[in-house]
């Protein structure tokens, strides 16, 4: 039977998240920020686009860019809808920004984009004192009317870091205290880059984060980590080859981040973390995985959170793992860039694997047997690249229908795909 042996070294993009924050934080900072290692992708370029239509003299995306910020509220009313591609990343944490602002703004984007859910920002900015109003139900066009906002203590129904950022950006840029109360912990790279820049913001251990407003914030200099939603396909490939092993430097290995790292080692993988550091609030490390005997996991619903991007790639890995792979407590895959529960589990059940959907998850039955046939993206990155990497498993034949979709998160996947298993 064919082996598949991988090596070499990938530098994987800036962190998608943190390369957002950074570029809007460098926005309402009072004077010029720099920013190394920002993903240069079609996500970030949205948030820049938008910055730019708010006034903000932000230069084309590269190995560094220069962002003179105009203070917390020193953005101006844009003269067109602002569009934001793909990426609700932009739009939920623009949102926020807005909100605060004396002026309106609509937002546009593509079709995907148009049908992910938007109340769950609206409801708790209004509350606060900005006004919505949708085109059609509850997505894309969205006009936001944003003015004086009044303090809020928030609680949330789902645990999402767009979700608290669009709030904790609006208490920033009002000048008003603000909590989130959330089910669990999600992600928190805005309470990270907003206490390394001096605002003062707790988190509890009951999901409680709160911040007191700054009057200012301080221009920074910031280099992004890897992103380990990026790194990910390459721990995936690794585990799922005969031989040799992949490392990963500089990539965000913050705890609300590694949930794929902790389950592809209790999968089997030889997963090592080493030249840990922090810079900016961020804890960063060298990755190094190498193949094991893969086994089954049950990922519970309290390990969602810090996985969630990933989970299509756990489904893809569960394929060739021991036993049944079960994954609950993940309904938010519904919504997402694509409803990947059911992408991921049609997809699988195309290819002739033995899956399974439920409404907040999959389950997912591993075997030998070769996987072939034709992968439906939907436009969705994570779906392209999940199914990229099980295309290099001997044995199967998978072709992915929209490759250049992966531009969103990751433009050179194929290539660095490529390179470590030529």
């Amino acid at each position: 039977m064919a082996s598949l042996t991988v090596a070499g070294t990938v530098q994987v993009p800036g962190d998608k998240s943190i390369s957002h924050r950074a570029l809007i934080l460098a926005a309402l900072a009072d004077g010029e920020s720099v920013i190394r290692d920002v993903l240069v992708a079609d996500d970030t370029a949205s948030t820049a686009y938008a910055l730019r239509a708010l006034g903000i003299d932000a230069p084309p995306l590269g190995p560094e860019v220069l962002i003179q910020g105009t203070g917390v509220r020193g953005l101006r009313a844009p003269g067109a809808n602002l569009d934001c591609g793909n990426s609700g990343t932009s739009v939920r944490l623009l949102a926020g920004v807005i909100a605060g602002h004396p002026f309106s703004a609509t937002f546009v984007g593509d079709e995907s984009l148009r049908r992910r859910p938007m109340r769950r920002i609206a409801e708790p900015l209004s509350a606060m004192g900005a006004r919505f109003s949708f085109a059609a139900g509850d997505g894309l066009p969205m006009t936001v009317q944003g003015g004086d906002l009044r303090h809020i203590a928030w609680t949330s129904e789902v645990s999402s870091a767009q979700v608290k950022s669009a709030i904790l950006l609006a208490g920033l840029v009002a000048g008003v205290p603000v909590s989130v109360r959330e089910p669990r912990p999600s992600r928190d790279h805005t309470e990270r880059m907003l206490r390394s820049l001096g605002v003062t913001v707790t988190s509890s251990r009951d999901a409680v984060t709160k911040l007191t407003p700054a009057a200012r914030l301080e221009p920074f200099d910031l280099t992004v980590p890897g992103d380990p939603s990026s790194a990910a396909f390459f721990l995936a490939l690794a585990a799922l080859s005969s031989s040799g092993s992949i490392t990963l430097p500089g990539v965000c290995v913050d705890t609300l981040r590694a949930g794929f790292v902790r389950a592809i080692r209790h999968m089997g993988a030889i997963v090592k973390v080493s030249d840990t550091r922090q810079a900016t609030g961020e804890e960063q490390g060298t990755i190094t995985v190498a193949p094991g005997a893969l086994r089954a996991i049950h990922v519970r619903e309290s390990e969602i959170p810090a996985m969630i991007d990933e989970l299509p790639l756990l489904a893809c890995v569960a394929t060739r793992a021991e036993g049944e792979t079960v994954v609950r407590g993940a309904a938010e895959l519904r919504v997402k860039e694509s409803d990947r529960i059911a992408s991921v589990v049609d997809n699988l059940r195309a290819l002739g694997a033995d899956a399974e959907a439920f409404e907040d998850g999959f389950a997912v039955r591993g075997s030998d047997k070769p996987l072939r046939g034709t992968v439906r993206t939907g436009g969705d990155h994570r779906i392209a690249m999940s199914f990229g990497v099980l295309g290099c498993v001997p044995g199967n034949e998978i072709r992915i229908d929209d490759r250049d979709c992966v531009a969103v998160s990751y433009p050179g996947f194929w290539q660095d795909l490529r390179k470590v298993t030529s």
